[in-house]
């Protein structure tokens, strides 16, 4: 899958000119809102069926910094499903130097409406299917 693209805007930097941590968080749920779009299975669709997936954990280890005006690219992955349970990994690198700039994870379940676990499988046999080929494919690039 195609990774996604993100320029650093002037208002995400800081005193120093760089762009502040916080930002980084923001950058992985622009980056998961397309990969799950280009999934098929976007939070809109997701939400119009009564599906939500909150972030229950997030996990970030900066290793270089960006400025203003950098782009960075931003590779999405199934890291792990467990049919409620997801983690989405992700790298980011300067897309002109191809520098890591930061890897992470941010870990989801599924509830319905009305906060309870949906089990992808037996209520969305279609999405269930989708992120485990995605998992499989990150599985066979880490061999």
């Amino acid at each position: 899958m195609k990774d996604f693209i993100r320029k650093v805007n002037y208002h995400e930097t800081d005193k120093m000119g760089i762009t502040h941590h916080s930002n980084y968080i923001k950058f992985m749920e622009e980056a998961r809102t397309d990969f799950l779009d280009k999934l098929g299975f976007g939070y809109a669709s997701l939400e119009r069926d009564g599906v939500v997936s909150p972030v229950i954990a997030v996990e970030g280890e900066y290793k270089r910094s960006t400025t203003f005006d950098d782009e960075i690219k931003i590779h999405v992955f199934v890291e792990e499903f467990k049919g409620v349970r997801l983690t989405i990994g992700y790298v980011m690198t300067n897309n002109k130097s191809g520098e890591t700039v930061l890897t992470g994870r941010t870990k989801h379940c599924f509830l319905d409406e009305s906060g309870k676990p949906i089990i992808l499988k037996k209520r969305f046999p279609e999405f269930d299917k989708a992120l485990k080929d995605e998992m499989n494919k990150t599985k066979e690039t880490q061999k």
